[in-house]
């Protein structure tokens, strides 16, 4: 955990376009204006930097899966994310492989959707259809290669997602792949809008590369 001075230092909420989350002090960044990503608006809590790395390093891969608990409650805080969470009519986490979630035992990003809207989150809709290889380390290009049909809306549920605003939660964005092959999958099956919510927004977007 934190303690609170080191909270109130590193929190340094900041101003984030609101289709990115990248911290621009303007409400849409110049990048957004030229080459926009398919879903509508995004939200962060705070930038993929110390001390938060190391954190959300811990939650995912050193079995501190308790953290998402602490994360959630500095996403409710913010009030771009609790606008988001309250517009939305389904609340769908970032599906795992199957394999990945042997390894780990959990699903991250359900943990932090489940604290941020319970009752209300639904792990049936999005599929992962095949395991990929870890994004860490690829390049956009090959971050987009890597998630090529790799999701997709389980057939069953299309008819009731159809029209409807959809809230993807996820503990980071770093270019953005992940989220974009599931806002996609999304908007092919008939969401009406797609909007994101990460802990974590890296402050490098590979966009402009």
């Amino acid at each position: 955990m934190i303690c609170a001075p080191c909270l109130n230092k590193h929190l340094n909420r900041q101003t984030r376009c609101r289709r990115c989350a990248l911290p621009c002090g303007i409400d849409i960044c110049d990048l957004c204006r030229t080459a926009p990503s398919p879903w509508t608006q995004a939200a962060a809590a705070v930038s993929y930097a110390a001390p938060w790395r190391d954190m959300i390093l811990d939650f995912k891969f050193r079995e501190y899966p308790g953290l998402h608990r602490f994360f959630a409650k500095l996403l409710m805080a913010d009030p771009a994310a609790q606008a988001l969470i309250a517009d939305a009519g389904f609340v769908l986490p970032v599906p795992l492989a199957a394999e990945r979630l042997r390894e780990r035992g959990f699903n991250q990003s359900a943990l932090l959707a489940g604290y941020l809207a319970p009752g209300r989150v639904s792990q049936q809709i999005l599929w992962r259809l095949r395991h990929t290889s870890p994004q860490a380390g690829l390049d956009r290009t090959l971050r987009q290669l890597n998630l090529r049909h790799s999701m997709a809306v389980n057939p069953s549920m299309s008819q009731a997602i159809r029209g409807s605003r959809v809230l993807l939660v996820d503990d980071v964005m770093t270019t953005g792949s992940t989220l974009k092959a599931c806002t996609e999958a999304l908007l092919e099956a008939g969401a009406k809008e797609v909007n994101c919510l990460v802990f974590a927004r890296a402050e490098a977007d590979s966009r402009s590369q």
